[in-house]
């Protein structure tokens, strides 16, 4: 109960369950001048249902992924997945359907390699949607420009946010070569540890992602990693490779072919 005012009027603001028994005590201590009765419950209920309301989407965003960890990480973002496979390689009319399915008028591909990139363009020259496609060409790096996703803006400004995110990113890898390297360098199962496209490692797991963690470190913030379906270390290793100065985020992947997936911001 709350009751302000002086000597000849007085304001009385009471929560209770039973209004008339409430206003029956004051009926012989003075005139009631205005009395407003509000269901309080009511009003709590629109709120919460009001705050429930989604804004309206305007633009979806579609990533093509490879294992269960991959597609996890995108849809925590607020991306829909769409299964490439190992070699993350959809078909133009798979890039299409999942285009089509979405409710939204404006889409945003990740396309996440460059065979799905090209599948990716011809699906979006084929739908009658709005597509503006992302040009992300390993996970990593997908993941990097997800995280700016603004399913309020339209695909225009979703894909100029996120391909500023790539421009800010370098990617790495550590993967099992899968033949002898012609110069020697390596046999197939070695481990190989890539810049961007660039082999800068070989050798043991442990020394190949070694190699790769301190060139990715090099004027980085941030350094993410996604652990393969067979990657042959435990995180515990992983974790200790990492920089000091660098945060390092090591989520599970699920990839197959590839040890570790890298992305340094």
């Amino acid at each position: 109960m709350l009751i302000v005012g002086d000597q000849n009027t007085l304001k009385v603001h009471l929560h209770t369950d039973d209004p008339d028994a409430a206003t029956g005590l004051f009926s012989s201590h003075g005139t009631i001048s205005h009395l407003d009765v509000a269901d309080m419950r009511a009003q709590v209920e629109r709120r919460e249902e009001r705050a429930t309301i989604p804004e309206p989407v305007l633009c979806d965003a579609i990533a093509v992924t490879s294992g269960a960890g991959m597609q996890a990480l995108f849809e925590s973002l607020g991306v829909r997945a769409l299964d490439g496979g190992q070699r993350l390689d959809p078909s133009s009319l798979d890039l299409l359907s999942a285009i089509h399915a979405s409710a939204a008028e404006q889409v945003v591909v990740l396309p996440n390699s460059p065979a799905a990139l090209q599948a990716a363009q011809r699906a979006a020259v084929l739908s009658d949607k709005a597509v503006s496609v992302v040009p992300s060409i390993s996970p990593q790096a997908g993941l990097a420009a997800a995280v700016t996703l603004d399913p309020t803006q339209d695909a225009a400004a979703n894909a100029a946010a996120m391909r500023g995110a790539l421009e800010r990113v370098r990617t790495g890898a550590v993967a099992p070569a899968r033949l002898d390297d012609a110069e020697g360098r390596f046999r197939a199962g070695d481990a190989v540890g890539y810049i961007e496209e660039e082999i800068v490692a070989w050798g043991r797991p442990r020394e190949a992602l070694r190699e790769v963690l301190e060139q990715l470190a090099h004027d980085a913030e941030l350094i993410t990693c996604l652990r393969g379906a067979d990657a042959p270390l435990d995180d515990g290793t992983v974790q200790a490779l990492a920089h000091g100065d660098v945060e390092f985020e090591l989520s599970d992947g699920g990839q197959q072919g590839q040890w570790w997936l890298l992305a340094a911001e």
